[in-house]
C-alpha cells in the first residue's frame, strides 16, 4: 500500500477530527485515528469502513503504552482528544483536567521518543475575558478566579500550549499549536453545549431557541472544513514548528442574531428566550462580551483565510440535523 504520510488523529473519531481524517485521506494520506468514543461517535467515521488507508483504533490518549505504540508507527500526530464544551467542563471538571492536561503529556512524550511532528489543538478559551479588539497571539490572557470551572480548563489549554513549546526548546519536539475559534458545521452536537446545532435542533423541532444572558455578546464562527484546512496548511509548513496560530473566522455576530439567522434558515416560527448565565451553568458563571480572532499570522505565512461564511454554516448544520432525524425517523 503506497501512501504520502501516515498521520495519527487522536479524537479522530469527533467532530473536528473526523473532517481532517476525510481530508488527510483525500489527498492520499494514511491515517490513524484513535478515539474513546466518549464525545466522539463511530458514526463520524462509518462512511471510511473498508478504507484501505483508514484504521480506527478505540482507546484513550491517557493509556501511555497504546499512544507510544500508535506514535512509533505515524510520521506525525494531530492532536486533537479532549475534553471540550463549556458544559462538560463544569460538568465533569476533574476529568476535563485530566484528559486535557495528561493526555497531552503523554502524546508528547511518545513524539518526543520518535521524533515526531505534532500539532497541538488548543482554543480561543486561552484568552479568557480579555474582550478587547481582536485577538492576536500574543494577547494577554485575562481569567477569573481559580475555582471558576471555565477558567480552569483555559488554564488546563494553556499548559498544554506550554508544553508543547517545552517539549520544542528542550527535546527538539517539531510541534504547532493552532488556537480554535467556535468552529461549527456538519457532524457537531449541541450535547455539551456547542452553540450553533443546539440552535438548530431547537428550531427544527419548533421549541424557542435559548441564548444565554441579553444576547448581545458575539462570537466568530468558522466553517470545519475551512480550520481543517488551515490544520492541513500548519502540519505541511516547515516554518510553523514551534509557533501558536490563532485559525478562526474574523466575522462577528451577536448571539440574537445567530438565532434570528437559524430560525430563518430552518423556516421556524420558534422564538428566542433568554435564559441567566446562572441558570444555564453554575452560579457565578462568567462570559465575554466578544472573542474575535486576528488571523494574520496564518494567513501571512500559509495563505489560509476562511472562504465560507456564517450562512453557510448555519445551512451545512441545518442540513446535517435533518437527514440525522430523517434516518431516525426511518430506522
Amino acid at each position: 500500500m503506497t501512501y504520502n504520510m501516515r498521520i495519527l488523529v487522536t479524537g479522530g473519531a469527533g467532530f473536528i477530527g473526523s473532517h481532517l481524517t476525510d481530508r488527510l485521506l483525500s489527498r492520499g494520506d494514511a491515517v490513524t485515528a484513535l478515539d474513546d468514543l466518549s464525545t466522539g461517535s463511530e458514526d463520524n467515521i462509518a462512511h471510511l469502513e473498508g478504507h484501505p488507508r483508514f484504521t480506527f483504533v478505540k482507546g484513550s490518549i491517557l493509556d501511555p503504552a497504546a499512544v507510544d505504540g500508535l506514535v512509533g508507527e505515524t510520521d506525525a500526530v494531530v492532536h486533537l482528544a479532549a475534553a471540550v464544551g463549556v458544559k462538560l467542563i463544569i460538568d465533569k471538571p476533574l476529568e476535563s483536567l485530566l484528559t486535557n492536561i495528561r493526555g497531552t503529556e503523554i502524546v508528547l512524550d511518545a513524539a518526543a521518543a520518535y521524533g515526531r511532528k505534532t500539532l497541538i489543538a488548543s482554543t480561543s478559551e486561552i484568552y479568557g475575558k480579555n474582550g478587547t479588539g481582536p485577538m492576536h497571539e500574543d494577547s494577554d490572557r485575562v481569567l477569573g478566579p481559580v475555582f471558576k470551572s471555565r477558567w480552569s480548563y483555559s488554564t488546563a489549554k494553556a499548559v498544554d500550549e506550554i508544553l508543547a513549546r517545552a517539549y520544542w526548546k528542550d527535546r527538539g519536539v517539531p510541534t504547532i499549536v493552532a488556537r480554535l475559534f467556535n468552529c461549527s458545521g456538519p457532524r457537531q452536537t449541541g450535547e455539551f453545549g456547542m452553540v450553533l446545532p443546539t440552535l438548530a435542533g431547537q428550531a427544527l423541532a419548533g421549541d424557542d431557541l435559548t441564548v444565554f444572558g441579553d444576547g448581545e455578546q458575539t462570537r466568530c464562527f468558522c466553517h470545519v472544513l475551512d480550520t481543517v484546512e488551515a490544520l492541513v496548511a500548519l502540519l505541511d509548513h516547515p516554518s510553523a514548528v514551534g509557533d501558536v496560530f490563532n485559525v478562526g473566522n474574523p466575522d462577528e455576530v451577536s448571539m440574537n442574531e445567530l438565532a434570528r439567522i437559524v430560525i430563518e434558515a430552518a423556516g421556524s416560527r420558534s422564538s428566542v428566550v433568554h435564559v441567566p448565565y446562572d441558570e444555564a451553568y453554575e452560579e457565578g458563571f462568567e462570559d465575554m462580551k466578544r472573542r474575535v480572532p486576528d488571523i494574520s499570522r496564518i494567513r501571512n505565512l500559509t495563505g489560509w483565510e476562511p472562504s465560507r461564511g456564517l450562512e453557510q454554516i448555519v445551512a451545512d448544520v441545518i442540513a446535517h440535523q435533518r437527514v440525522g432525524e430523517a434516518e431516525q425517523a426511518g430506522a
